[in-house]
């Protein structure tokens, strides 16, 4: 099957690197389920996830303590020899993490982050760009997550006013999935604006019912790289 052609980024930890895009092979990608303040046993499902064939891992940080214990965990890791890279699940305070904890974003070798999810309002931009802004100045690749549960509010709202103004409405599965991919687009063109390379950005969106998932995948391919 011929493959949309996208940019090409890089998820690195030391030598070892794990292509995403531009004509790479698919990737397999875990997430931990224990609790991250553990470094130990993190570190150990971290290394059964890896020897199970997953290629990246991911795992939450979302307190202080977790943040704290990332730098351990991949020392863990190393001393193990396994070189698989960490990814980190920031949410509604990664801004603050990622600030205030600068070896956990130097440890983590991908930040995850939800438009959806870095604050309200005002606060909104001012806090995805701190995310961006440590993300270039330890040259890290971003996950641009979008989720339909988590989607902005204002952003649904401005999609939904624009929908009703139509001489024909679409149908509210067709405004979701609008929302959805003008989200994680305009996400992206803001990491591009702060500094962020196009190819240091990955898009994802998620939504539960599979065939409007691959239509929102469709567009989003159609309308970017």
């Amino acid at each position: 099957m011929p493959r949309h052609p996208s940019r090409q980024a890089e998820i690195s930890w030391g030598d070892h690197i794990v292509p995403i895009g531009g004509g790479a092979p698919v990737c397999v990608q875990s997430m931990t389920n224990t609790d991250t303040v553990d470094a130990i046993g993190t570190a150990i499902q971290v290394k059964e996830l890896a020897r199970a064939g997953s290629e990246i891992v991911r795992i939450t940080v979302n307190t202080p303590e977790a943040a704290a214990a990332v730098p351990a965990i991949r020392e863990q890791l190393d001393r193990m020899s396994v070189n698989v890279p960490l990814v980190g699940d920031f949410h509604y305070n990664g801004h603050t993490l990622l600030r205030d904890y600068p070896e956990c974003a130097q440890a983590l070798s991908k930040f995850r982050i939800n438009p959806g999810n870095v604050g309200k309002g005002a606060k909104r931009d001012k806090q995805f760009a701190e995310m961006i802004e440590v993300a270039c100045r330890h040259n890290k690749p971003i996950r641009i997550g979008v989720n339909w549960g988590s989607l902005d509010q204002d952003l649904l709202a401005r999609i939904m006013d624009e929908n009703a103004q139509r001489a024909e409405p679409w149908h509210p599965q067709s405004v979701m999935a609008e929302a959805l991919i003008t989200s994680a687009i305009e996400s992206a063109r803001k990491a591009e604006e702060i500094g962020l390379p196009g190819n240091q950005i990955i898009l994802s969106c998620k939504v539960s019912q599979v065939q409007a998932l691959i239509a929102v995948y469709r567009e989003l391919a159609r309308r970017c790289d």
